[in-house]
């Protein structure tokens, strides 16, 4: 989820699947495609019919339905998705509980980013409490929530997060990167993951160069990584239809994936927000169509074993 709120996304739904040919090289044919490991690490699942419903996505929204991890596995994808890291986009407390108990007898889910608030009466109890579970790998809050505890000079939960070998999130605009090497400075032994590399705009011009500045500062600091999520609507925000090529996303995820490096992208989908700018195939085969240029080994990383080292998530007996 992004910050841009529900009613001003645009629901386009791409109607472009497969593969575009673009003269690029495609992923190895020599890898049977059961082989590459993939961990979405950005998941959205929530159940409207919970006795106490939910409180995102409101009602009036496309995304109000139920949506469960077999949704997302039976979606059509370029490669089999094999696990995935939830982000809760709930504010309630206990709908961190809902996604953990979801997460117990299944092992396609690896790992949970919860929905706590730094700065709020308990959130050192509730951290201390979710942590005990495993699969809870940390919070994320918003780049508005950051720059408050920043200027206010109250990072203490967040140092909270690095005690008990939690990452954290971050949503916000363009701006985002820039705050987040900020807070990487300070706090080292924070794993922190840009979400949506910033929510920049997304168009056929030359990217904006205070985005590309922040993002190279963010990526000078090595404990911060970047999830390259939410392409599609990026591209979608101009009310055209959504571009399925990767030569229109190319110049973008250049800047972020040159100064990240192989080591520190990080994929995820933004699914079931994704829908509505394009297709999951569409999404996943852009962004594996673009890691497939620079090789095996840094596609494994950028779909799973970067992922690793930023969340930690847990390898589970009969995930694959």
């Amino acid at each position: 989820m992004t910050t841009t709120p529900i009613s001003r996304r645009q629901w386009i739904i791409s109607g472009v699947a497969g593969t575009v040919g673009l003269g690029l090289r495609p992923l190895p044919a020599a890898e049977p495609a059961g082989e590459l490991d993939i961990i979405d690490c950005h998941t959205h699942f929530y159940d409207p019919t919970r006795p106490d419903g939910i409180p995102w996505p409101p009602k009036d929204s496309p995304l109000y339905r139920t949506v469960l991890p077999q949704d997302l596995r039976a979606l059509k994808t370029s490669r089999p998705v094999t696990g995935t890291v939830i982000v809760e986009a709930s504010d309630r407390i206990e709908d961190n509980a809902w996604l953990l108990e979801l997460a117990k007898d299944d092992p396609f889910i690896v790992g949970i980013v919860g929905n706590l608030t730094p700065g709020m009466p308990g959130f050192k109890n509730h951290v201390t409490r979710f942590a005990a579970d495993p699969l809870f790998r940390g919070i994320r809050i918003s780049v508005q929530l950051l720059q408050d505890l920043l200027q206010k000079d109250k990072i203490e939960d967040l140092k909270l997060l690095a005690d008990h070998d939690l990452e954290l999130d971050v949503n916000g605009g363009p701006d985002t990167a820039t705050t987040l090497a900020q807070l990487a400075g300070l706090l080292p032994s924070l794993r922190i993951v840009l979400n949506h590399i910033g929510n920049v705009r997304i168009t056929s011009e030359k990217p904006p160069l205070d985005w590309e500045t922040g993002i190279q500062s963010a990526a000078k600091h090595t404990n911060v990584f970047a999830k390259i999520s939410a392409l599609v609507e990026g591209a979608a925000r101009d009310g055209k239809s959504t571009p399925s090529d990767l030569a229109f996303y190319k110049p973008y995820i250049d800047v972020v994936w040159n100064a990240f490096g192989d080591e520190r992208v990080i994929y995820g989908s933004n699914w079931p927000v994704s829908d509505g700018a394009a297709d999951y195939n569409t999404l996943q085969r852009i962004v594996l169509e673009y890691a497939a240029l620079k090789g095996d080994a840094a596609t494994q990383k950028f779909c799973s074993l970067n992922a690793k080292q930023a969340y930690k998530w847990v390898e589970r007996p009969g995930r694959r």
